[in-house]
């Protein structure tokens, strides 16, 4: 029964059933794509071939048996997100996910599974505990006190699947993978044209949700945000390049500083804020600042702003690549697990051979 994968892949296209009706030239009607959903009738061949074409999807991934679904969903959102969109964007990540899987499982790999760190969940019973959490994962992972060049890439080489989005009023979203016959996989998805110092947040925040657990009555997103700090910007690392206490800093050194943590200066402002480096009054001018110069606004331009492409998952394309070369897979599947043209394909194979 197609259900539960022709609902996913057409919620991932943003489509309603009169929509999806439409986008199939009438081929069978909004109802009738209904009852296929439900699991209460099955397509013909050739209302099976419309809907595939018109959702981007093959016949035999509509027509696969292998379900995945997201549990603990954690959405990073702006106020105001319709359900819809969330329901989307939960979507595409299963979407994505089984392609990820597949591609796996051609290539014989054994999928990375999640390294939960030794010492998590860490209690936190207060918001400063986070800062204990953040070392104890960073001993745990044998990370040292060092800025942390590619998070993506880290915490895919710790199981956790990355994914990369073009979103709206979504910034992420961080969540457990029920796989069948499988352990449960760990997802973090980011928005694909945002700021990497903003995606590096992200992650890292979306990293606290995972190993901490807040006890009744801690501000859960002020334990995940600090905990990000934390990871990002170790406490001595800090202290050693900007002093232990200051009357103030300028905007100048917080740029400096940005380009050895890869954060941005509104997160290196809140971290001395939070280490006492600096006081409440001091960081509340400064973000006066960064509100007047337009910074905490969309787009979020900041100086030295962090190109988006410096912090994006790569493990899924360059799977998608090895494959390919492998033959296990032709220049269409991998077009399709790309979600990309052939001649985009072929374009971006000619970057990567030069």
């Amino acid at each position: 029964m197609i259900g539960n994968k022709l609902k996913v892949a057409r919620q991932a296209s943003g489509l309603s059933l009169r929509a999806l009706a439409d986008a199939i030239g009438g081929v069978v009607s909004a109802q009738a794509i209904g009852k296929y959903e439900r699991n209460e009738d099955m397509p013909g061949s050739k209302a099976l071939i419309a809907l595939a074409k018109a959702l981007g999807v093959s016949e035999d991934y509509l027509l696969s048996e292998d379900q995945l679904s997201l549990e603990g969903v954690d959405f990073r959102k702006k106020l105001g997100t319709s359900s819809k969109e969330e329901a989307a964007v939960q979507a595409r990540a299963v979407h994505m996910l089984e392609r990820y899987l597949v591609v796996e499982d051609l290539l014989q790999l054994r999928s990375v599974e999640w390294e939960q760190p030794r010492s998590a969940p860490h209690p936190v019973s207060d918001i400063r505990d986070a800062e204990d959490a953040a070392r104890s994962v960073r001993d745990d992972w044998g990370l040292g006190n060092d800025p942390i060049p590619q998070l993506a890439e880290l915490l895919e080489e710790r199981g956790i699947k990355v994914l990369s989005m073009d979103l709206h009023d979504v910034d992420g979203l961080a969540a457990r993978v029920r796989r069948k016959d499988r352990d449960a996989a760990r997802v973090i998805v980011i928005k694909r044209g945002t700021w990497s110092e903003r995606k590096r947040f992200n992650l890292a925040h979306e990293l606290g949700h995972m190993v901490i657990a807040p006890a009744e009555g801690v501000d859960v997103e002020k334990a995940a945000h600090r905990f990000a700090g934390a990871f990002l910007m170790p406490a001595d690392v800090l202290r050693a390049e900007a002093g232990v206490h200051r009357s103030s800093i300028s905007i100048g050194e917080l740029v400096a500083l940005k380009k050895r943590f890869g954060v941005s200066v509104q997160a290196l402002a809140y971290r001395c804020k939070d280490l006492g480096i600096i006081s409440q009054a001091s960081c509340s001018r400064l973000f006066k600042v960064f509100e007047e110069r337009g910074w905490r606004t969309y787009p979020y331009e900041e100086p030295d702003s962090l190109a988006p492409e410096l912090e994006e998952p790569k493990r899924f394309e360059r799977l998608c690549y090895r494959a390919l070369a492998e033959g296990v897979i032709g220049e269409s599947r991998a077009a399709e697990m790309l979600d990309i043209s052939v001649r985009e394909l072929d374009r971006r194979l000619d970057q990567t051979a030069g």
